[in-house]
């Protein structure tokens, strides 16, 4: 059975930076949590930061490949480097992903981290811009399919077609 890796703040969990969730109430999430699809993580607290924590945002102009290429980094609006710890829980993202059998991951958007569709500009002035984040990246750059909570059905109609007979 594909499993769906879902960021743990959209479960209820408050581990956002500001130690807030983002809980989503869908049924779909009930049924795949009586399914024992769902696999929560918060990839940050998991690399170890803690909860609350100041924000953080991917240079301007950059994004979540670019940071996994090395080519930008990401910074807290301290001004502090926090590049390195974001990486870590990249890998541990894609690490749980493929250990627990995860095809598909339901992220929350604007993070730079789970990001999918867009992130914040880098300035901490609120502006999104398109573009992933690098939890959302690496998984994608490794097959996994990668949703928003606000594309909670898309997700549920590319986990039926995987579970139709061919």
């Amino acid at each position: 059975m594909d499993k769906i890796l879902v960021s743990a703040c959209l479960l209820g969990s408050p581990v956002r930076y500001n130690g807030s969730d983002r809980l989503v109430e869908h049924s779909l999430i009930a049924l795949w949590r009586e399914q024992g699809r769902i696999v929560p993580l918060c990839p940050e607290v998991a690399a170890g930061f803690p909860t609350p924590r100041p924000p953080a945002e991917i240079e301007p102009g950059l994004l979540g490949d670019d940071v996994l290429s090395g080519k930008a980094r990401i910074f807290e609006d301290t001004g502090a480097d926090v590049t390195g710890t974001f990486l870590l829980g990249a890998e541990i993202a894609l690490e749980t992903a493929l250990s627990q059998g995860c095809r598909f991951a339901l992220l929350t958007d604007g993070s730079p981290s789970c990001g999918t569709s867009f992130v914040y500009s880098g300035r901490f002035d609120g502006v999104e811009r398109a573009g992933a984040g690098v939890v959302a990246e690496i998984l994608s750059q490794n097959g996994i399919d990668v949703f928003s909570e606000s594309r909670i059905g898309e997700l549920a109609e590319a986990l039926d077609q995987r579970c139709s007979p061919v």
